[in-house]
């Protein structure tokens, strides 16, 4: 029975069919000189609905959010290039003090970077200053001009890195310098 209700069901879908093409009317089956009256089969009748078609969805791709690795903040200082330790200066004399540092970690540093005193006097300049920038795995200078102050003996002005989050990295490095008397 259900193979008669296909067939039958498959011969109406193609007579409409080809009846709505232009100037195949005459192909329509007539009873009594009267078109066949048509009616799709329908679920609730109980029949087959050739017709439907339901598409499967697409599965949504699961989309997963791989935290951004955070990078490292690592300064090494490698050797002063000016003012080497205990040199000996003048009340007031100008030092330009330079020391070669490497970036050895995965950050990069840029403005937000600081360099701060850690201990000892400040030797005439601001207590915060910027570092200087450089990529991770590269070299950087450092330099801050200071002046020696007028209390005469060893002075050690001591600095270190900060994060722009304000944690202290890296090597500490620092200017030590021996004030001479001044002369009677």
């Amino acid at each position: 029975m259900r193979k008669h209700n296909f067939w039958l069901a498959a011969w109406l879908i193609l007579t409409v069919g080809l009846a709505s093409c232009s100037g195949m009317r005459n192909l329509i089956p007539r009873i009594g000189g009267q078109p066949t009256p048509f009616m799709p089969p329908t679920e609730a009748a109980g029949a087959i609905s050739l017709l439907r078609f339901t598409p499967t969805p697409e599965p949504t791709p699961e989309v997963i959010v791989l935290p951004t690795p955070e990078c490292s903040n690592i300064l090494t200082f490698l050797e002063d290039l000016s003012i080497p330790d205990g040199t000996v200066v003048h009340p007031g004399d100008l030092l330009d003090k330079r020391w070669l540092v490497q970036n050895n970690g995965s950050c990069n540093w840029n403005e937000r970077y600081r360099l701060k005193l850690i201990s000892g006097p400040a030797l005439g300049v601001p207590e915060e200053q910027a570092l200087y920038p450089a990529r991770g795995g590269t070299q950087a200078i450092i330099r801050i001009l200071f002046t020696a102050p007028d209390q005469a003996g060893l002075q050690r002005s001591a600095w270190q890195a900060f994060s722009p989050e304000g944690e202290a990295f890296g090597d500490p490095f620092y200017i030590e310098i021996l004030i001479e008397s001044p002369a009677p």
